[in-house]
This record gives C-alpha cells, sequence and structure tokens, in this order.
C-alpha cells in the first residue's frame, strides 16, 4: 500500500484518541466522582442499592468491555467475510462520538443516563479498534508494521493532547469562554471530543481501501461468519506461540487497561489532588507516551519484541508498587504521583504498539484477519472486564483503591512469567 494509505490509518488513532484521553482517563472519571459526591458521601443510588460511586463507574466500564467482547468476534467475523470492515469501523466510530457529544447532558442527577452513554461510547470506542488494527496486515508487511503502529499511537497521544490542553484551560479558566463554571466547561469539552472524533475520522474512511480481498457476501453470511471464528479457533490450535503470546498479553492487559482507565480516579479519591493538577498529570503521561512508543519501537528492533515486552511490564510492575506507598499524608505525595506518571507514560505507549504488532506478526498466513484480531481484542476486553471487576470489589469492600492496585501489580506479574513460555518465530524474538 502507498504512504497515503498507510498514514490514513495511522490518522484514525488522532481522531479516536481524545476519547480514551478526555473521556475514558482524564476528564470524566473525575467530572462523574465531582457530581456524584456530596460533602459527607460518595455513596450513589443504583438500582435501589448504595455503591461508592467509583465502584459503580468501574462496574460500568466492565459491562461495557463485556459487550464489546461478546459483539466483537461475530461482527469481526461477518466484516473478514463479507469485505465490509470500513462499514463496521464507520458504525461504531459513529456511535461513540454520539455518545460523547450526549455526555454533555449529563449532570449528576440523571446517572442512568450518564453511565448509559459512557457505556455506549465505550463499546463505540472498543468495537471500532477491532476493524481498525485488523487493517494493519493488509496495508503494511511485517517489516514495517512496529513503525506504522507506533506512528498511530504517537499521533493519538499528540492529538489527544491538544485537544485535552484547551479542555484544561476551560476547566481551569472557564470565565475566559463564558462559562457559569467548570462543570459546565467539563460538558463543553465531551461534545468537543464528539466533533473531533467523528470529524478527523473522515481522513481514514477516505483513505482506507475497501474490501482489499474483493470477497462478495452470500445469503446467511451472519452464520457464515461464525463458521469463520471457528476456523479461527482450529488455527489457533496449531499456533503455540500465538497461544501462549495471547496467554500473557491476556494478564497483563488487566494491569495496563485498568491503570489507564482508573489512575485519575486514583489522585483524586487516595491523594486528594485537584482537577487541574490530574488534568496536567494526563498531560505528562501524553508527552512522554509519545516518546515511549518510539523507544520501544526502537527496543523491538534492536533486541526483539518479546524482550521488549518484558521491559516494559517490569516497568509496570514498578509503577504499581510506586502507587501503592503513596499517602495523602505525604508532603511530596503530589511530585511522586507526577514522578509515576511519567513512567506510565514511557511504557504505555510502548506496551500498546508493541503488542499490536507482535500478535500481527505471529498471525499464521491468512485472509481473516479480522476475525484473528477479534480475538486479540476479546482476550484484552475479556482482561479489562476482570481487571476493572477486581478493582471495583476492592474499592466497594475496603473503601480504598490501595489493595486495587496491589492487585494490578499481581496481574503484571504472571503476564510476564507466561510471556517467558512464548518463545521464537520467524518474525518476533
Amino acid at each position: 500500500m502507498d504512504k497515503k494509505t498507510k498514514n490514513g490509518w495511522a490518522f484514525y488513532d488522532w481522531a479516536n484518541s481524545v476519547y480514551s484521553l478526555v473521556i475514558s482517563t482524564a476528564i470524566f472519571p473525575i467530572y462523574f466522582h465531582s457530581v456524584t459526591s456530596t460533602d459527607d458521601s460518595s455513596m450513589v443510588d443504583f438500582l435501589g442499592i448504595p455503591y461508592e460511586n467509583m465502584a459503580i463507574y468501574s462496574y460500568s466500564l466492565s459491562f461495557s468491555f463485556f459487550i464489546v467482547a461478546i459483539i466483537s468476534p461475530v461482527l469481526s467475523g461477518i466484516a473478514d467475510y463479507t469485505g465490509k470492515k470500513k462499514r463496521f469501523l464507520q458504525f461504531f466510530c459513529y456511535l461513540g462520538s454520539v455518545s460523547c457529544a450526549s455526555l454533555f447532558f449529563f449532570d449528576g442527577s440523571n446517572i442512568y443516563f450518564g453511565l448509559g452513554m459512557s457505556v455506549l461510547a465505550s463499546i463505540g470506542f472498543w468495537g471500532s479498534l477491532v476493524f481498525y488494527n485488523a487493517f494493519l496486515p493488509e496495508i503494511a508487511p511485517p517489516e514495517e508494521q512496529d513503525a506504522l503502529s507506533a506512528k498511530g499511537f504517537s499521533m493519538g497521544y499528540i492529538g489527544a493532547a491538544l485537544l485535552l490542553i484547551l479542555n484544561l484551560v476551560m476547566v481551569m479558566k472557564p470565565e475566559l469562554f463564558g462559562f457559569s463554571d467548570s462543570g459546565q466547561a467539563s460538558r463543553v469539552s465531551f461534545l468537543l471530543v464528539g466533533i473531533w472524533w467523528a470529524g478527523f475520522a473522515q481522513v481514514t474512511f477516505k483513505r482506507l481501501p475497501d474490501n482489499v480481498y474483493k470477497r462478495k457476501p452470500k445469503e446467511r453470511y451472519i452464520l457464515l461468519g461464525y463458521r469463520e471464528l471457528g476456523k479461527v479457533i482450529h488455527q489457533l490450535k496449531g499456533e503455540m506461540a500465538l497461544r501462549r503470546f495471547l496467554y500473557s498479553f491476556f494478564f497483563y492487559s488487566m494491569g495496563v487497561q485498568t491503570v489507564i482507565l482508573l489512575a485519575s480516579a486514583f489522585g483524586d479519591q487516595e491523594l486528594g489532588m485537584d482537577s487541574s493538577k490530574l488534568i496536567l498529570t494526563i498531560l505528562i503521561i501524553q508527552f512522554v507516551a509519545i516518546a515511549g512508543s518510539y523507544l520501544f519501537a526502537f527496543i523491538s528492533r534492536k533486541y526483539g519484541n518479546i524482550q521488549a515486552i518484558k521491559i516494559c511490564i517490569i516497568v509496570w510492575i514498578f509503577v504499581c508498587l510506586g502507587a501503592f506507598t503513596l499517602s495523602k499524608s505525604d508532603p511530596t505525595a503530589e511530585y511522586k504521583f507526577y514522578a509515576i506518571a511519567a513512567m506510565v507514560g514511557m511504557v504505555l505507549g510502548g506496551i500498546q504498539a508493541i503488542s499490536r504488532s507482535t500478535y500481527s506478526k505471529l498471525l499464521p498466513e491468512t485472509k481473516s484477519h479480522a476475525s484473528f484480531f477479534s480475538f486479540y481484542d476479546v482476550s484484552e476486553k475479556v482482561a479489562i472486564v476482570l481487571g476493572t471487576l477486581a478493582y471495583g470489589w476492592l474499592i466497594q469492600a475496603t473503601g480504598s483503591m490501595k489493595m486495587s492496585v496491589l492487585a494490578l501489580m499481581a496481574f503484571f506479574i504472571i503476564g510476564y512469567f507466561l510471556l517467558l513460555r512464548v518463545g521464537k518465530s520467524r518474525h518476533v524474538h
């Protein structure tokens, strides 16, 4: 494929990363905690049952990933068989962007609406990534996939950081924009995310090829989509290195994605940091992650993908250990939190980019890329379901996020030891 096509593919990261940064990581968790808390309580009533507000938020994320895990294998099988990956990518993109924009109307009193829209936005974002990732092996040969994957993530970090800087100014100085308070500024930021995501995605939709293998759908292709998945399961039985990588990926993803989703909530609830400092922390992560994604692309070229991932996991273990030792009573806790954020940034882009390209390299010769990437996606989503459920349950049981952080560290340790069993392949060592 030509350079224009590859750049168009990478540009979807620029478009959609504003969701993962502004909605799932930086502003929405802080806003949700703020509008559902009172001076003396952080409990909310949901279906007649009292919950810690961040526990029910964590559970809602678990639910969204559970839905994606159920539907993505079927949809990707259908997309492979009918050659309509781009159409599915568009559908989930618009579902997510409209849901983000709808969060403008969430003010804390309508908690069912707020949680519902955040769930739909999550489904739209992660559902679209199934089809987005599946384009990678179709537009780039194995030797270019590490660099292209890293380029996508770095473009995403830059684009999302630009919008977050604007949002940060809006939240800190709402009067400059004519807003009544920072809450209104936060709601407008959700609206901007929806517009940005859908708007910039048009570049990707224009440049990506449609139906590379010229497949023509037949009748009952939904059932044939299930059959396609059956073939993938059968092929996985003979791909030992690929299976072992998926086992490791499953466990360390439980840690990575849960940290991303709930880091700002940890700083808010455990350390009492105000929203502007927390958003600044997320910006630190973003800018360090740009360098980190390229650093680990270099390490993977020099020492191999598996070695690069091992280094990432070790750093993640120290991140969890550092977070566990933080205390609100420590006068230097804020600066330690910034240092931990920088460590997260260094390995965040690296582990995501190298994991995606490692999986792509381990795939057998196939035309069913979307079906294979659905297994990658399902592994990640089920991991996040279990990770966020464990996190939420421990918050509900202990009233603190500290024990949850220890659980995440255990997931990273298990993932590391499972990675030792992957071995070598023709593209990965």
